[in-house]
This record gives structure tokens, sequence and C-alpha cells, in this order.
């Protein structure tokens, strides 16, 4: 995918408003058309279908944090080979979520989410029946494609179904994303241990809660409102069969104002797309890492998923309330700070002290991970239009994880060179201070249009 293609959902209905010129001055301006909002049913369908698959974004990357040390051992993976795992995820996500755009405009976002719902199944159901290393992290990718595809077109569906009501129903899903997040780090030790003990069905009974989420997309996947309804403006073809109409007839439907250009050109997208991929850095390390830093500090696998549990759960209440504020500001610099703060104090009693006050550690690494539902809300905020807010995520999503792929496998690998995790912890503080640098400015009131 091209950064400078037009990335409008339903190019037959866009007829965005082009700007007179001074011949233009005595004619009516072109209308604007825009999107008529589903009716309620279909709204209440798509808020449930939202709730179902946010549940089943992590579950895929926090399930495997509490039984890495049991999968590793089982599988022989070194240190470096158990960072990359942790950076599959980050790497899946930049892949998969460049082409989420293109599918979508093809199939229609529903149906592409729907499809993504059956991979994150058919992943998480063919992962335990790896014998080796490389069929583990192959069918991981499947799952992680279909989440991939589903993160970056979350925020579309919400603009595109609740274009009145961004703020609320990105804070619903974050919370539900926070929740599966929380509850498959604190179940998959009991549920391994009342299955048996075997680390292959801990993992593999969450297929069959991404099962559930594909069924209340598959009445979605042909539905087409909430779209800009089609244009009243004249085209070419109109005015060639009937010419005596044409001078009064409107201009012929061209672009709006930053659709066209490369959305990289965007100071506004760049800063967002570091924020992400930075924030993602130690979102991936604290799910992939965090359990094993515990379970190195004598506390049990029961105790470090419980730990990651805690970590996850608070973005429950806090990204139902956190999106909604920030959507309110003009600014969003402030909470950007307040979060870094919390991750700063988070990673550096980890370093210093894992086991004096574990509680309290998982306790600020959860506030700071609420930097992800700032930042999608960010992107809803950044962009005027709905075709702008696909571009935005794409380039921001994908983008951002890129950057994030390095993290986890530099923590990785410093563990196993020091033998400890106070220089993969040092590293953690110090990427702190850019991501807090690049969230501040990526959140100043500004709209990637005006850049472009």
């Amino acid at each position: 995918m091209h950064d400078d293609e037009s990335l409008t959902l339903d190019p037959a209905a866009a007829a965005p408003e082009r700007a007179a010129g001074p011949a233009d001055a005595t004619r009516a301006p072109a209308p604007v058309d825009r999107p008529t909002l589903p009716v309620p049913w279909v709204r209440r369908l798509v808020v449930v279908a939202l709730i179902l698959a946010a549940v089943n974004l992590r579950p895929a990357v926090t399930s495997l944090g509490p039984l890495l040390k049991e999968v590793r051992d089982d599988l022989g993976m070194s240190g470096t080979m158990a960072g990359l795992l942790t950076s599959v995820p980050a790497a899946c996500f930049a892949l998969f979520g460049f082409t989420a755009p293109r599918l979508a405009r093809r199939f229609g976002p529903g149906a592409v989410v729907c499809a993504g719902m059956a991979a994150i199944a058919g992943g998480l159901l063919l992962r335990p029946l790896a014998g080796n290393t490389a069929v583990f992290l192959v069918t991981s990718a499947l799952a992680l494609a279909g989440i991939a595809v589903s993160n970056v077109l979350m925020p579309v569906m919400v603009k595109r179904y609740f274009p009145d009501r961004v703020g609320t129903v990105t804070g619903v899903y974050s919370m539900a994303l926070s929740l599966g997040t929380a509850v498959a780090a604190a179940v998959t030790v009991p549920l391994t241990d009342a299955l048996g003990g075997s680390w292959r069905w801990g993992l593999g009974v969450w297929a069959g809660l991404a099962a559930v989420a594909v069924v209340p997309w598959l009445p979605l996947i042909r539905d087409r409102s909430g779209q800009r309804p089609a244009t009243r403006t004249r085209t070419v073809r109109d005015r060639a069969a009937s010419p005596s109409a044409s001078t009064a007839t409107a201009p012929v439907p061209a672009p709006a104002h930053g659709e066209h250009g490369r959305i990289s050109r965007s100071r506004t997208a760049r800063m967002l797309a570091c924020y992400f991929g930075l924030q993602s850095t130690a979102a991936y390390v604290t799910m992939g890492w965090m359990p094993q830093v515990f379970r190195d500090a004598g506390l049990s696998a029961d105790k470090a998923g419980l730990l990651l549990a805690l970590t996850m759960v608070l973005g429950v209440p806090l990204s139902f309330v956190l999106p909604p504020l920030a959507a309110r500001m003009g600014s969003q610099g402030p909470i950007v700070v307040t979060l870094a703060v919390f991750q700063l104090a988070g990673f550096a009693g980890l370093w210093a002290a894992p086991a004096a006050a574990p509680w309290l550690w998982a306790l600020l690494l959860g506030f700071a991970n609420c930097a992800f539902p700032l930042v999608l809300t960010m992107i809803g905020m950044r962009a005027r239009s709905g075709a702008g807010v696909v571009r935005l995520s794409a380039f921001a999503q994908s983008s951002g994880y890129l950057i994030s792929i390095p993290g986890p496998i530099l923590v990785g690998t410093l563990n196993q060179v020091s033998g400890g995790w106070g220089l993969p912890m040092a590293l953690m503080i110090a990427l702190v201070v850019p991501q807090a640098l690049c969230g501040v400015l990526a959140g100043r009131n500004r709209h990637i249009e005006d850049e472009l």
C-alpha cells in the first residue's frame, strides 16, 4: 500500500468539498455530504461485536507470558529466541496492519474484522499442537495476523458507526480489551493446572473465546450503513448526457484537501507513529517479560500471572474514563507526561527490587499501559474525516509496531548476556523520555489534513 493512496472505504460514495476559486465566487458551493447514523439496532450490534472483538485482541499474547518458562523448556528456546517470540506480535501487527486499509476498501471493514476473528480462533487452536519453535511461531503469527487487521480497523468502525461518540465508544472497547488482557493473564495458569498441567491446554482454551467473537460480525459483513451517502453533485458522465445543463452544474468532485499526498509528510502522523511504537515496546516488554522478572525474583508462576493480571485489569476502568477525558482536551500532552511518570517508576522498581513491592510495580505499569487507549483516541482526533482516520490508523499502528519490534528482542538478549534484569530495565527507563516527547508533540490540537 502506498501511503499517498486515497483510503476512502467507499470510493463511489465519497464526494469531498473543493475550494472555490475566483471564477466560482458566484456559484453555489458543492453540497457537503455527511454520514447518516445507522439504525439503533445496528449500532447495538456493532457495540457487541466491538466488545467481543476487543476481548480477543490480547489473550494470544498475555496467556503466553505466565507460561513462557514452560514453553521455552519444552520447545528448547534460547533467551534471544524467546525475545523474538515476544516481538512476533509487533512484527505481525506491522506487516498485516499495512494490508488492512486495502482489504477494507475491497471487502468492507466488517468483513475484514470478521475474518480476523476467525484467524485468531484458528491460530490459537493450532498453536498448542506445535512440536517445535518454528511451528509455534507460524501458528502464533496466524492468530496475530487476525489481531493486526482488527487493531487497525477498530477505530475505523468506531468513526463509521459512532461519529457522534468517538471518545465514549473507544473507551468501551478499550475497556473490553483491557478486561480480556487481564483475564487471560490471571486465569491461564489455574486453567493449565485444572486441565492437567500442560501448557498446550492452557493456551489452546482461548480459541473457544475467539470463535464466539466471530458470530456478531457475520451480519456486518455486507452492512454499508454509516457511510457517506451518494453525492448529489453531478459527475462528468451526467454532464455528458446533458450538455445543455453543464454550465449550471457543480464542479466535478475532487478529493478533499489532505486525502492525497504522503501521510508521512505530516509531523503529527510521524509523532503518533513514534509514540505508538514506543508505548507498544513498553507494553510488550511488560506483557512478555514482567512475569519472568517476578519468577526470577523468587515469586511463583501463579503470583506472577496475578501480578500481570493486575497490570492489565487497571485498564478496564481507566480505558473507559481516559478516552472521553482526552477527547475533551485541546492537547493530550498532560496525560502523556503523567503516564510516562508512572512508567518510569514502574520499570525503576523492577530494576531496583522486583520482589520488594511487586504489587506496587505492577500497579504503576498498569497505569502506564493506558497509553494504548490514549493513542487510539488521538488517532481518531487527529484526522477530520473517516478516510483520514483510516490512513492515520494504518500508518501510525503499522509504523509504530515496526518501531517496537527490536525492544522485546533486545530485552531478552540483554537478560541472557548479563544474567539479570538490570540492563533490560535500564533500557526501558531510557526509552521513557523519547516516548513522552513524541506523545506531547502528537497530542497537540492538529489535523493531518492541514500538514499534507
